[in-house]
């Protein structure tokens, strides 16, 4: 009887095996390029750029070498209004692509044709720099987003498209998705609602074309904090991100999010140094009841990293 059950066992785990490598070795023959890119798998892939994590352009992982996303409201050529404001995707000289633009084959049927007659982003020149913008056009009856290589359709350049945003439009999304990632936020946080009364809160689970082009996707492992894919949706306030990064307790008091203050470096956005020492003490005096409010949280500089990482939140998880 124990052998029968050892031979059962050990065909249970053969045919677990030999089902595992059918996968391993057929699952990849699915073509995903099949996937249409989205309006969200577009913004993602331009925003990000070539990719999250290390890479020749980015060895410390830091968010270097990464696209700058900017919201214009007058024709950096021209000078003429935009209306409603348009979202472009500043790569300076030397930037490396997106995956999309240099391999437009996975932004999938429609996409690809749109962008490369309409969008001409085959003439993008990396060595130089370029501005893609996405559109909506029609491809075979269908409605479809597409790129448009803006330095060749309308002329814009990289250098005149930044200042005609400004810094109060400039999002570094590229480098605040990278921050997120080398954090570890992921451990706590998810970027994948459930098919289930997650939808009621959290909102829908993204669409396959949502993460076209999107390295590393980072849906998380665990949930020990909210699903925050669509957070933006619920709280766009860059005040409170700000206080609930430099410490969570000043806005949900039982939260047991750690802090992330250090990403405010050295000196505020007046160039002010930040004694973290002093807030700390004047914080615990708070907490004990021997003040009445709680210390004031120094606005982030223009290159801080917490300010790059509010950008993305606010900027892509909508």
């Amino acid at each position: 009887m124990g052998f029968q059950k050892y031979k059962f066992g050990a065909a249970g785990v053969g045919l677990m095996y030999g089902f595992s490598m059918c996968i391993t070795l057929f699952g990849p023959s699915n073509d995903f390029r099949s996937g249409i890119s989205t309006w969200v798998g577009l913004d993602k892939q331009l925003s990000l750029g070539h990719v999250i994590g290390f890479s020749y352009e980015d060895p410390l992982v830091v968010g270097a070498g990464k696209p700058i996303t900017v919201i214009l409201d007058k024709d950096p050529k021209t000078g003429a209004a935009i209306d409603p404001p348009q979202r472009a995707y500043v790569y300076k000289a030397g930037t490396k692509f997106s995956p999309g633009i240099n391999h437009p084959d996975m932004l999938g049927s429609g996409v690809q044709e749109l962008s490369e007659s309409t969008g001409k982003i085959g003439q993008a020149n990396m060595s130089s720099g370029a501005v893609f913008t996405i559109a909506q056009g029609e491809f075979n009856g269908e409605e479809v987003n597409y790129v448009i290589n803006a330095s060749a359709v309308n002329g814009w350049s990289p250098e005149e498209t930044l200042r005609a945003a400004g810094d109060e439009n400039t999002r570094y999304v590229g480098e605040g998705k990278t921050i997120y990632v080398t954090e570890g936020c992921w451990w706590c946080h998810t970027l994948l609602p459930e098919e289930t009364q997650d939808w009621q809160h959290f909102g829908t689970p993204p669409f396959l074309g949502d993460m076209n082009g999107e390295m590393p996707t980072a849906f998380g492992s665990d949930r020990k904090g909210p699903d925050i894919l669509h957070v933006a949706s619920r709280n766009s306030s860059r005040e409170w991100m700000t206080m609930h990064f430099f410490n969570p307790r000043l806005v949900q008091p039982n939260s047991i999010m750690p802090r992330f203050d250090y990403l405010f470096g050295k000196v505020d956005i007046n160039g002010n140094t930040i004694d973290y020492d002093k807030w700390r003490a004047d914080y615990t005096a708070y907490v004990n009841g021997e003040r009445i409010y709680p210390p004031e949280v120094p606005e982030p500089a223009r290159d801080s990293e917490v300010r790059a990482l509010i950008d993305w939140v606010l900027t892509s998880l909508r």
